[in-house]
């Protein structure tokens, strides 16, 4: 049900971020209200998020021949703050990637997204620290009401997403608006979330169910990213780890290994 009246906590959380379109529409927006997406300042707004997703998923280093992996990344990274409302350091996005207006979006550090995300950022979407998304991982935080007339009259609401620190959401899987995944969660691939997920659980299916709860582990302060000694994905977009070709492939065919992917698989 949308909301009859402005949010002002809101409101004050998008006074903190970057690229927005203000208007007395787009204040009803953030706040759940019913509002009118074709003002000129949101037409304006979600143009702009078009443009900037064209240029993001077409632009490619073709040329330069000073250019590797690690450095493409990087050239990526430096494009994020154009669109979105705020990003922390060390954050990618691997394209094609798809948002509503940007601006909404507010990414923590080391967020990291695989090909195909969406994010429908109508309404304020949050995410924290170290958040991991598979492929094709979709957000909405728009919505609509179920009885016609004011789908009629292009009339539509919104509910906020927060994804806490430590989050993995496997490939194909939906969030719903107006849901908040704990820290620590994981979302299984192609599960739909409809309702908040509890920290540290394990959901899975269609509508989403908690499988299972996970360790807790101690927070890290706001922003922290751990050492590329102990994060491999960092060692995957170019670190400065020492590990050699002939050390990862020692790694990979180590039998513990393999007996722990294998144990991944077997409980997915």
């Amino acid at each position: 049900m949308a909301a009859t009246e402005k949010d002002q906590s809101a409101i004050e959380k998008a006074k903190q971020l970057n690229n927005i379109p203000w208007c007395d529409e787009y204040e009803k927006m953030i706040s759940g209200m019913l509002y009118d997406s074709f003002v000129s300042e949101l037409e304006a707004g979600r143009f702009r998020a078009r443009a900037w997703c064209h240029k993001f998923n077409n632009w490619f280093p073709h040329e330069d021949p000073t250019m590797d992996f690690r450095r493409l990344c990087e050239a990526r990274r430096k494009l994020l703050p154009e669109i979105f409302g705020a990003v922390g350091p060390e954050s990618t996005i691997e394209p094609p990637f798809i948002c509503d207006y940007g601006s909404n979006i507010r990414i923590g550090s080391r967020f990291f997204a695989n090909f195909g995300c969406i994010i429908l950022d109508c309404g304020l979407v949050e995410i924290g620290d170290r958040v991991m998304f598979g492929p094709n991982v979709h957000l909405y935080a728009a919505t609509h009401e179920t009885e016609v007339e004011s789908r009629r009259k292009d009339i539509e609401y919104t509910r906020p997403i927060v994804i806490e620190d430590d989050v993995w959401v496997g490939g194909q899987a939906v969030i719903l608006p107006g849901v908040t995944i704990g820290k620590g969660s994981t979302v299984s691939a192609a599960s739909v979330v409809t309702r908040d997920v509890p920290p540290w659980s394990v959901v899975r299916g269609a509508p989403a169910r908690v499988v299972k709860q996970v360790t807790p582990v101690e927070d890290l302060p706001k922003g922290t990213t751990p050492s590329p000694v102990t994060s491999p994905r960092y060692e995957q977009y170019g670190s400065s780890s020492q590990l050699n070709n002939e050390d990862r492939e020692q790694q990979l065919c180590n039998p513990k290994h393999i007996a722990s992917s294998k144990s991944i698989l077997e409980e997915y």
